[in-house]
């Protein structure tokens, strides 16, 4: 936990560390099972499952090898049932008082994440976070499902900072992967859609909640 302590940036992830949406994102999972004659799943089978390229994910999940074609019905399938339910979502438990913490320490600190950069600040203003965060960086492809180590380098390099001063904050195991990719360190959290068993495997410390991980980085 020493080197955490020396950490001058934090980068947040939004789906799953930030943002509690662990509800819309099954539901929006299960519209694609439906589509696909899949029977549907819980939260703890979705964690399971779970991994990136979400591509081979899906194939898991389906049971069967996914063309173009279907990729790109999956990802309206879950997206448009995803934003049906999107305006249901809110803050994870002691995010406000987590930002607000680091915030008076004089660090920074920024958000990253792989949905869409049109809809997410918008959102992200709307939620009253905007001034907490020296950049907003979402996915700006039309189509997702892509590890996020290039977004991460690029996100870096935006802001001039030195990856060694920095502490990716995340929910899942790519979080890690690109933290390792970048050369920062990483806390993982379980409050999103990956369990504990899987995170512990990256080697980074996992937090049960955000303001866990906020003061393995504040000792």
């Amino acid at each position: 936990m020493t080197a955490l302590a020396h950490a001058r940036h934090i980068v947040w992830d939004w789906n799953g560390t930030l943002l509690d949406d662990n509800h819309a994102v099954v539901s929006a999972v299960n519209s694609v099972c439906t589509a696909f004659d899949r029977e549907h799943i819980d939260i703890e089978e979705w964690r399971a499952v779970f991994s990136r390229p979400l591509l081979q994910c899906y194939e898991r999940l389906l049971r069967r090898p996914l063309g173009d074609r279907d990729w790109a019905r999956i990802d309206v399938l879950y997206h448009d049932a995803y934003r049906e339910l999107l305006h249901t979502c809110g803050l994870a438990s002691g995010v406000l008082d987590a930002l607000r913490n680091w915030a008076s320490t004089g660090r920074s600190q920024s958000l990253l994440s792989m949905w869409f950069h049109d809809e997410l600040v918008p959102l992200v203003t709307e939620m009253g976070l905007g001034t907490f965060f020296n950049r907003v960086d979402g996915l700006r492809a039309e189509i997702g499902g892509g590890s996020k180590d290039k977004h991460l380098r690029h996100h870096l390099e935006a802001q001039g900072l030195d990856a060694q001063d920095v502490v990716l904050i995340g929910d899942v195991l790519d979080d890690a992967h690109a933290a390792e990719q970048a050369g920062t360190r990483c806390v993982l959290v379980t409050t999103g859609v990956m369990n504990r068993k899987k995170l512990e495997t990256s080697g980074f410390p996992v937090a049960d909640s955000v303001s866990e991980a906020l003061t393995m980085i504040a000792a």
